[in-house]
Formats: C-alpha cells, sequence, structure tokens
C-alpha cells in the first residue's frame, strides 16, 4: 500500500519495513499495521489537533505535569508555542501510561517505542493469530459477562493504583484477544491525583463496563462500584488485590454548599500564589 506520510520517517530510519495494511481509523489516530524485521506490529499515527474529533482536551490535560515552566505556561497562554507544546504532550501521554500501566500489570499493548510523533506497538491478537476484535464485536455468554466485568474492574482498580483513570473507557476501547480483555486508546489518561474530574472521569469508566456487560448480565446493573473505588481511594487504602462488593450506601445528608465554595476559593489563591513565586524564580 501507499506509505501514509506520518510514517515515512519510520520507513526512512528503519523502524519499519512495510507498511501492511490500515487497521482501523478513529477520532484521535490512524493505527497501521507493519513489518518490523520477523515481527508483525502496530503503528499509531496521531492526528492533528484541527483533525481529531476528542472533545474538551483540557479537561483530560489538567493536571498533568509538563517539561518545565516555560511550556507550562506557553500552553497557559494558548499561543502558538504553546498549542505544539500541548501536542506533544498529547502524543507523549499515550507511551507514557502504556508503559506506567504495564508495569502496574494492567493488561495494554506493549509499547515499543515513539518516533516522530508516531507509536509503535504490540498488536493485539485474537485465538486465530489475527487482529484482536473490538468488545463491541464480540458476542458474550451471561458467564463470561460476569467474568469479563469482574476483570475489568480490576483492572480499573489497578489503574487507579497507579495513579491513572482511563478516561474514555468503553466497549470501543477494548480488545479482546486469546486470554481476554485488553485495554487501548490512552492518550486522554487522567492523573486521578491531580485533576478535579477524576472521579466523573473513573464513574463514567466503570459505568460503561457495568453496561456493556450488564446486557448479557442484568443484575451488574445494580452493582455500584465507582463510588466504592473512590471512596477507598481517597481513604488511601486501595490496593490492586482489595476485595470490592459492588455495594455502597449514598448519604442523606446535605452538602455544605458554603464550605465547598470556601475551599475552592482556598485552593484557588494557594494555586495563584505558587504560580507567582514560579514567575518571580523563573524571571530572577
Amino acid at each position: 500500500m501507499k506509505i501514509p506520510k506520518g510514517l515515512q520517517p519510520l520507513i526512512d530510519d528503519g523502524m519499519v519495513d512495510t507498511v501492511v495494511r490500515k487497521l482501523k481509523s478513529g477520532k484521535e489516530a490512524s493505527v497501521y499495521i507493519v513489518a518490523c524485521g520477523g515481527e508483525i506490529r502496530c503503528a499509531k499515527v496521531y492526528k492533528e489537533a484541527e483533525q481529531r474529533g476528542f472533545h474538551k482536551l483540557a479537561q483530560y490535560q489538567e493536571g498533568r505535569k509538563t517539561r518545565n515552566s516555560r511550556d507550562a505556561r506557553a500552553m497557559g497562554r494558548r499561543g502558538r508555542h504553546g498549542r505544539r507544546v500541548q501536542e506533544e504532550e498529547w502524543k507523549n501521554a499515550e507511551v507514557d501510561a502504556l508503559y506506567i500501566l504495564a508495569n502496574a500489570g494492567v493488561r495494554v499493548p506493549a509499547p515499543y517505542l515513539v518516533h516522530e510523533g508516531v507509536l509503535l506497538m504490540e498488536l493485539v491478537r485474537d485465538v486465530h493469530g489475527d487482529p484482536a476484535p473490538r468488545l463491541n464485536e464480540v458476542s458474550i455468554t451471561p458467564e463470561q459477562a460476569r467474568a469479563w466485568h469482574d476483570f475489568m474492574i480490576a483492572q480499573i482498580v489497578r489503574m487507579l493504583c497507579a495513579g491513572l483513570i482511563h478516561g474514555d473507557l468503553s466497549e470501543f476501547n477494548v480488545l479482546v484477544d486469546a486470554n481476554g480483555p485488553v485495554i487501548i486508546d490512552l492518550p486522554q489518561a487522567v492523573n486521578a491525583a491531580s485533576n478535579n474530574n477524576a472521579f466523573a472521569m473513573l464513574e463514567r469508566d466503570v459505568n460503561n463496563m457495568r453496561a456493556t456487560f450488564g446486557q448479557a448480565a442484568p443484575e451488574l446493573l445494580e452493582t455500584e462500584y465507582a463510588r466504592e473505588i473512590w471512596k477507598l481511594y481517597e481513604a488511601s487504602e486501595l490496593r490492586p488485590d482489595t476485595v470490592l462488593t459492588g455495594l455502597f450506601t449514598r448519604s442523606d445528608a446535605a452538602a455544605d454548599v458554603d464550605a465547598v465554595l470556601s475551599h475552592i476559593e482556598e485552593e484557588r489563591r494557594e494555586a495563584e500564589e505558587r504560580q507567582r513565586r514560579r514567575d518571580e524564580a523563573d524571571a530572577a
């Protein structure tokens, strides 16, 4: 096939021998099957910002560390340099997440390298050696649904214990290989400790899995894993091997809105003061 523009640098530098075919095209990237020596792998070519369909990017990038304070300020000003830095951060985020999660025992494709904005990684295969289907393409029994739901909840817990939340987890970015589910598509992975939207994204990931597997095993629709997981996480009591119940009792007590707003304002002032000190240090 004709070599895509994004893959030409990997061909030129000898990291990829040939492009076999396009595997899929998504909202933020196109994925190709490529030959690298004697291995068949995946190459993920990220689309430029104006071509991507992924919305609310800043919401996902909140709390991510940039390489230096100059880049952080540039991203905040949204100028040309800031947009370029933001693009690089987006493209590097997935490989960083893959290495972190693979080391934490989460089932993700093995990453190999990032070169010129292209991620080279393992090709996930099914029982026949073909590219693995997505979860939404697989018919499952109630027994499989229960087992895979348990497995995915455990994977989400393991991810959170490693400090990350997928942020866009659904049946469309889980592959099913010869041994079960494999989590993919992580450029929007959320830093759990420093993103104000962390719980909302965790809850959505968990509830997406609940809805998916609940189609085959309806009793799963009654579970409340997200709030149980988050309560344990906030109390620093969550571990990869924590036994969960899927039960959570909601409090009927009224929220203290004034106290919450006061806390938010205090955090804002402290953040402004920290930024002022950083700016003064950079100017010195």
